[in-house]
């Protein structure tokens, strides 16, 4: 993470006066209505997942802003409500929109990385995210390449047993005939060698998978 400041955010796509908005609220957050900030950011997020790999940078630099400015957190709190309200109804968003499933767990899975209390990763999203990621590795959703997403180090650290079990299903569903394409079978074996390896791959491993799913 560098210095806000020094930060260039994705915020092309938004037009002119929302641009406006987030950068106001990067650079003086006690000027603008936070939660109308954190609702803007969910809902691009959800649209547009290229956005939502890079929202939870944002969102740190806006928490740290108004932590500093005023001692606050209303940014904070109005983002996890927001996640809370789409983690509720997370079925019928994805019986609804495919890919807005796929970007909010791209981006719940961002927040959760970068968002930080006391040095610590929040444990409000803990359950949340693993319960994200158990539905991506259900038969229905292995057999669909783009809902496929890579775990990570900090989410084990915070519930090994859940990781254990999640990882239960992930071999699961490469092992058994279920009808995968070879890209899913591909990816699928990359998330178990790259915990294996300790969250850690190789320049060799990743021109050998990267490779493979470019051709």
């Amino acid at each position: 993470m560098g210095e806000p400041a020094r930060e260039e955010y994705k915020i092309q796509s938004f037009d002119a006066e929302t641009q406006q908005l987030l950068k106001t609220a990067l650079k003086d957050p006690g000027a603008v209505d936070l939660e109308k900030v954190a609702n803007v950011i969910v809902d691009h997020s959800l649209q547009d997942c290229v956005f939502s790999k890079e929202a939870g940078r944002m969102c740190y630099a806006i928490i740290q802003a108004e932590s500093k400015q005023a001692g606050q957190s209303v940014f904070r709190r109005g983002l996890l409500n927001r996640l809370q309200q789409e983690y509720q109804a997370r079925e019928q968003l994805r019986a609804r929109s495919l890919q807005g499933w796929v970007c909010y767990v791209t981006f719940i899975c961002n927040i959760f990385d970068y968002l930080r209390v006391n040095n610590m990763p929040m444990m409000a999203l803990v359950n949340p995210v693993y319960d994200c990621l158990f539905r991506l590795a259900q038969p229905d959703s292995l057999s669909k390449e783009e809902e496929l997403h890579r775990v990570g180090e900090q989410l084990e650290k915070m519930n090994r047993q859940r990781m254990d079990e999640l990882f239960v299903l992930i071999r699961d569903g490469f092992l058994l005939p279920s009808g995968l394409s070879s890209l899913a079978q591909l990816l699928l074996l990359e998330i178990i060698e790259f915990r294996a390896a300790g969250w850690k791959t190789t320049p060799a491993a990743h021109k050998y998978y990267y490779s493979e799913v470019s051709d």
